[in-house]
């Protein structure tokens, strides 16, 4: 039996770790060859061996920014190289600072567009040309701050930028469909990575205790996540363009109940 992406090419940005490295572990599995690449050289590296000691193909570039239009117009260009066409465009990579309105400077709000929204744009600008048509599918990471404020962790920047990265999948998907390519958007909840273990989950912040007001009871895991990319870059999704598949547990479809402690 064939996996769900056998023979194809897939580029996963940001795969030193967290849920960019799970979804490189679980697309080799399936069959792809992974395209990697990340700012950390070490974690990056370490992905790679992962996926070589589990079997799978995957070629890996880093350092590498992509908030850089000329480091990433020249990875594109040896990309095209290497695999001529791609098959599918996973945009993980992404960082962010979390502040309120009144503590958020100007600096602060371009840094977190910069790596939330120019970390796509100007990937999926430069790898654009190289997906194959028909038949190329893109995925953005959205998340549950794109469409809901939150009243224990203050994000004026990261909801801003999160909702752009949907509005992205929306118009993407538009200028995509005549092409044949797919576009489309996973957007987590809380999902326990070393990322969010550093500051969201950690002992002291307000929002340690989340998981008791997420319908399901738990906080979710990288590979939940790779597992609904995987979906939707699959043949599996073939009809589905524009969507925004929201994992989060039920976190943001039901109302907080009473709690009587």
């Amino acid at each position: 039996m064939t996996g769900r992406l056998e023979g194809r090419s897939i580029v996963v940005t940001g795969t030193a770790g967290g849920q960019g490295r799970a979804a490189a572990l679980l697309f080799a599995r399936e069959g792809a060859t992974v395209i990697g690449c990340d700012r950390d050289q070490d974690g990056d590296a370490e992905t790679a061996r992962l996926v070589a000691a589990a079997g799978g193909a995957m070629t890996s570039t880093a350092p590498l920014d992509l908030t850089d239009d000329d480091a990433v117009a020249a990875w594109a260009g040896e990309v095209s190289r290497r695999h001529g066409v791609i098959d599918g465009l996973y945009l993980n990579a992404g960082a962010t600072r979390f502040a309120p309105l009144e503590d958020t400077s100007v600096d602060a709000w371009r840094w977190v567009l910069r790596h939330e929204l120019d970390i796509v744009f100007i990937p999926v600008r430069r790898l654009w040309p190289l997906l194959r048509r028909p038949g190329g599918s893109v995925l953005l990471v959205g998340s549950t701050a794109g469409l809901a404020g939150s009243r224990t962790n203050a994000r004026i920047a990261h909801t801003a930028t999160k909702g752009g990265v949907i509005a992205m999948t929306r118009q993407l998907a538009a200028e995509g469909a005549p092409d044949g390519i797919r576009v489309n958007a996973v957007s987590p909840g809380m999902i326990r990575t070393p990322a969010t273990e550093g500051d969201l989950l950690a002992p002291d912040h307000p929002m340690r205790a989340i998981a008791s007001h997420i319908p399901l009871g738990r906080i979710g895991d990288a590979e939940e996540v790779a597992r609904c990319a995987l979906f939707l870059l699959s043949d599996e999704a073939s009809y589905v363009t524009g969507a925004n598949l929201v994992v989060d547990g039920g976190w943001s479809a039901v109302l907080p109940g009473y709690d009587p402690a």
